[in-house]
């Protein structure tokens, strides 16, 4: 069959441009239906979902399907765990995947997808609740379920009324809105928002501690007091750090010189020759401890507006250090 290409002299840019904005109406409103339509079953819904000691498999036929496995990443990424099994693939083995301790959630906006409906027996002789998100209460799936989730709408944006539009839209918001009750009810926070997500940004900022960006050992620019100007430059120029920490003998942290503190010291004229580290050191400089977010390194420094910072241990010693390249490199900023 020779596929049939529409001339582009027949678009009209100013019609599609309102159809875009019709699908944006026609969707939002499908959205702030579902709003007032919840009621006491979602929060059944919730609270049943809360209690399956398995996990929530979620299944879907065609967009259902899309949007299935959207949800399921959702849900596994906010604390409740999830898998998806496809309902065709289930007919042929998959369903040995779902367990009595498991909870289906089964989407269809016609609620009549054969591939969906073979296997409700299966699945109620199994003993796993079952939740449906349809938009026909009168449906195979929703009389099936021990809990309906209506997710209706008047109408698909597409024009013709066929493609699933507006309805996989419902579907996903009403998803979203089952993980965000969930996860609260979780009491899921942030880091374990992060956990889950070790490669993100967030997860980056959550989990990686100064300890693991910092500086160690001979890389850690140090001199001691009476060091001389000389030394105290080499050892600066050496570690490439743009700056050096003065510490007594235990370690302590006495002061820091910088490359800011030279030139202001070049500014007004002093001999440098006959300094040692202690008299042109900045007292007490800004630390962090070595068990701290390495975010939290990044907030100091911008607070102080430096770049860079000295490291502690757990004895107040000198441990490391890591300037504003070392955090952009692990990609903390």
């Amino acid at each position: 069959m020779t596929q049939q290409h529409t001339p582009i002299s027949t678009f009209q840019p100013a019609r599609a441009i309102r159809l875009a904005q019709e699908t944006l109406d026609i969707e939002a409103a499908a959205v702030l239906g579902l709003k007032r339509r919840l009621g006491d079953s979602f929060s059944r819904a919730v609270e049943m979902m809360l209690r399956v000691r398995g996990r929530v498999v979620v299944m879907g036929i065609g967009k259902s399907g899309h949007i299935g496995r959207k949800i399921t990443a959702t849900l596994a990424s906010t604390g409740t765990p999830a898998m998806f099994v496809h309902p065709a693939e289930a007919s042929h083995g998959d369903l040995g995947m779902i367990k009595p301790v498991d909870l289906v959630l089964a989407i269809s906006n016609s609620g009549e997808s054969e591939e969906l409906t073979a296997i409700l027996p299966m699945l109620k002789r199994m003993g796993a609740p079952l939740i449906a998100m349809t938009g026909k209460a009168e449906s195979t799936l929703a009389c099936h379920a021990d809990i309906f989730l209506d997710c209706g709408v008047e109408k698909e944006a597409c024009p013709l009324n066929l493609a699933p539009t507006a309805s996989t839209t419902a579907q996903l918001a009403m998803g979203d809105a089952l993980a965000v009750a969930l996860l609260d009810a979780r009491g899921f926070k942030a880091e374990d928002f992060a956990r889950s997500h070790p490669g993100g940004a967030l997860g980056r900022k959550l989990l990686t501690h100064v300890s693991d960006v910092m500086r160690t050992g001979d890389n850690v620019p140090q001199v001691g007091p009476q060091a001389s100007f000389s030394e105290l430059m080499r050892e600066m120029s050496a570690k490439g750090l743009g700056a050096t920490a003065i510490v007594d003998a235990n370690l302590a942290v006495l002061g820091i010189f910088t490359d800011g503190d030279l030139r202001r010291l070049v500014e007004k004229g002093i001999d440098l020759r006959a300094t040692t580290a202690q008299q042109v050191m900045h007292p007490k400089p800004s630390t962090i401890a070595s068990d701290a977010l390495a975010v939290e390194a990044a907030e100091l420094m911008e607070q102080h507006r430096i770049t860079s910072v000295l490291v502690l241990d757990t004895a107040g010693r000198l441990c490391g250090a890591l300037n504003s390249n070392d955090l952009m490199r692990a990609k903390v900023i």
